[in-house]
Parts: structure tokens; C-alpha cells; sequence
């Protein structure tokens, strides 16, 4: 019997949001499959967002990208940030669950797709050395790493700085967000030539105003990024 079967049999495979026992690691049970709301259909092409409507093609934007100037050229989002999705987000931020990514990186690789070149490199949003130290990992590049693993695309883990501490933006109106947020994030000097001329894909965790992903994709963008797009896990969405 192999050492995976032994295992499989002692532990086995558990849903990553409710340790329900289920046939596959690294995967969601039958009930909450169904509770987690996965975007699709039509959607924002700017955040992912999901709109209202039938799919007919067309590129639309939803109110906040048509008032909110984005620096970035077209962004995705995996999931809903509400319920199962929000919880997941939160264990992988705080709990420690850091074999999350795996699972979210198969879910964002579905949305990531149509906005990747040949050369497109991954840069995750970065996190402020001191919240680093006290987290021990950064969210976003665990998931830079798993996406980057399942679509076969380049990593640049530390492409970006966040050179100036921001105190936590949950509860923020949309200007303090923005407001905290301008000049924090800054390109690392050493891997400025990684990207300078490539087109960049930026992950985080999560959406809310956009403030921290405009941050990272001026940054992106000073160090010379052809164009960048943004990938998240989840997306807050005010009807959610």
C-alpha cells in the first residue's frame, strides 16, 4: 500500500471549510459547494464584480469602476466575499490555514485565464514588514505562489514594498481607504528589471474599495509594467 493510501487512511480528505469528510484533499463538500457563491456570468471587467443581466459579451463596469478612476486595465475575483467565501478568506488571513491557497488558486486560476499573456508575471500585494513578522507569511503571495504553480506562470514574490504601516481600513469610508493607502506601496529597486516592459497580474486576498490594489498597481506601474491586471480571491459586494 503506499505511504499517500496510509494516510488518506488514517486522515482523510476533509472539506476546507467545514471538515466534512470528502472524496478529494484540498476541496469543498457537496453542501457547502453549493453555499459558496462563485462568480460567473456577467460580470464587472474592471474588479469581477458580478452584474445583473444576461452574458452577451459585452464589456461593461459596474458603478464604482465608472466613477473610481482604476489604474489597472481589467481585474477577476473567484468568489463572493460572504459566508463560506468570507470565512475562507479569514482562516487563510488569521487562522494559520495556510493550505487554503491551494484550493483558492484552482478557483482563481478559472478567472485568471483570459487575463494572462505569454509573459505575464505574478506579483503579489505586499504586506508591511512588521504585520509580516507578527503574521510570519503574506496571504497574497501564498497565492501567488499556488497560482503561479497552476496556470505555469513566473513569480515575483517581492516585486513590491509596502514601505510606510497602515492601520487596519475594515470600516473606512472609501476616501480614508485611498487616503491611507497613497504612496505606501512602492517597487522593489532589486526587482525592478523583472517586470520593467512585462505585463503583471496582481493578486490579494480581497477587494473592498480597490485602494490597496491601485496602490500596488501604480507601483507596478513605476517600475515599468507594460500594463497590469488584478486577480483576488474574493470580492466585497454590497448586495452580499
Amino acid at each position: 500500500m503506499r505511504l499517500q493510501s496510509v494516510i488518506r487512511a488514517i486522515y482523510p480528505a476533509q472539506c476546507v471549510a467545514c471538515d466534512a469528510q470528502t472524496e478529494a484533499e484540498f476541496g469543498l463538500c457537496g453542501p457547502c459547494w453549493r453555499e459558496t457563491q462563485f462568480i460567473g456570468g456577467t460580470i464587472c471587467d474592471t474588479c469581477g464584480t458580478p452584474l445583473p443581466g444576461d452574458d452577451d459579451g459585452d464589456i461593461l463596469q459596474c458603478d464604482d469602476c465608472m466613477t473610481i478612476a482604476r489604474p489597472w486595465d481589467r481585474g477577476r475575483a473567484a468568489l463572493i466575499y460572504a459566508g463560506i467565501g468570507r470565512t475562507l478568506v479569514l482562516r487563510l488571513k488569521h487562522s494559520d490555514r495556510t493550505e487554503l491557497a491551494r484550493p483558492a488558486a484552482l478557483w482563481m486560476a478559472k478567472v485568471a485565464r483570459d487575463l494572462m499573456r505569454k509573459d505575464t508575471i505574478l506579483v503579489p500585494v505586499p504586506l508591511h514588514w512588521t504585520r509580516l513578522a507578527r503574521r510570519r507569511y503574506n496571504q497574497a503571495a501564498l497565492l501567488v505562489h499556488a497560482l503561479g504553480r497552476e496556470v505555469g506562470a513566473p513569480v515575483c514574490a517581492d516585486a513590491l514594498l509596502r514601505t510606510r504601516k497602515t492601520k487596519p481600513l475594515e470600516g473606512h469610508s472609501r476616501h480614508a481607504r485611498f487616503e491611507a493607502l497613497a504612496d505606501a506601496i512602492m517597487p522593489n529597486p532589486k526587482r525592478q528589471s523583472v517586470i520593467a516592459g512585462k505585463p503583471v497580474l496582481l493578486i490579494d486576498d480581497v477587494m473592498t474599495s480597490g485602494a490597496t490594489l491601485a496602490a500596488g498597481t501604480t507601483a507596478a506601474l513605476a517600475a515599468g509594467a507594460s500594463n497590469v491586471s488584478i486577480v483576488t480571491l474574493a470580492r466585497v459586494v454590497k448586495s452580499a
